[in-house]
């Protein structure tokens, strides 16, 4: 975890302290063939959080940490970090449509990468602190924030390209909105279920015959099936008496 990391080596709880709060910049930076070491020429914003990296970490007793512990406080970081991913998608997008003109997927995905970079670096962002979790990557299970940073950058990019009939202070205020209101509710409930959960499910099933369930239970049971259908006819019988008895133990 970080606490052990902080106490090993101060210097990579720092490095990935930071991955985490700039690792949108350095993402997009990437992509765009820019310096990706040009954020830390922002000193103010690197002073700032390195300052809260090391009052979390290191701050006698946990008092700082204990005081964000409050849930009126949480609330209130956690809104005013959604705030700034609207301003990081926003800024996004115009830095690529400057580089590519009316270039819709480089718009989309410089726009994610600005909002969600933390999240979609997070693979390396482990590997600084000793950790390799290659099931834990972003593409292969999208988590809310990044999912919802992809929904925003799609419908900016169509706002800037004027082909979604909305000003954009009205879009900015609206999806801010959104932002906050959804995350202050999964905080007060306590849930960690995406709200898109049940438009996924359905738009999997229509689009990519995604199932409920898993595949290793749909290839067992298509195996079973195909071994069924070439036997004799008294290991079928013997098979529906297993089953049979099966479903009594069940019932029991």
């Amino acid at each position: 975890g970080a606490v052990e990391v902080s106490v090993r080596s101060p210097v990579a709880c720092w490095f990935s302290a930071m991955l985490y709060c700039f690792g949108g910049s350095v993402l997009s930076s990437l992509m765009l063939a820019e310096p990706p070491v040009a954020f830390l020429a922002k000193g103010t914003n690197i002073i700032l959080a390195s300052s809260v990296w090391y009052l979390v970490f290191y701050c006698p007793e946990d008092i700082f940490y204990r005081c964000f512990a409050f849930l009126p406080l949480r609330l209130l970081v956690a809104g005013m970090k959604e705030v700034t991913r609207t301003w990081k998608i926003t800024a996004g997008i115009a830095h690529a449509d400057s580089h590519f003109k009316d270039a819709w997927l480089v718009m989309v995905a410089v726009g994610w990468a600005r909002g969600a970079g933390g999240g979609l670096i997070s693979n390396f962002e482990q590997l600084v602190r000793g950790v390799w979790k290659p099931e834990t990557n972003e593409l292969l299970k999208m988590s809310y924030p990044v999912k919802v940073t992809l929904i925003g950058a799609v419908l900016f990019t169509l706002q800037h390209s004027q082909y979604l009939p909305i000003a954009r202070h009205n879009l900015v205020f609206l999806y801010t909105v959104f932002l906050v209101v959804s995350k202050v509710t999964m905080m007060l409930t306590r849930s960690a279920t995406s709200p898109f959960a049940p438009v996924e499910a359905a738009l999997g099933h229509m689009f990519f015959g995604l199932q409920k369930i898993p595949s290793k239970v749909k290839g067992e049971g298509a195996a079973s099936s195909n071994g069924s259908s070439v036997c004799d006819p008294s290991s079928s019988e013997q098979h529906r008496d297993g089953v049979k008895k099966r479903q009594a133990k069940k019932t029991e």
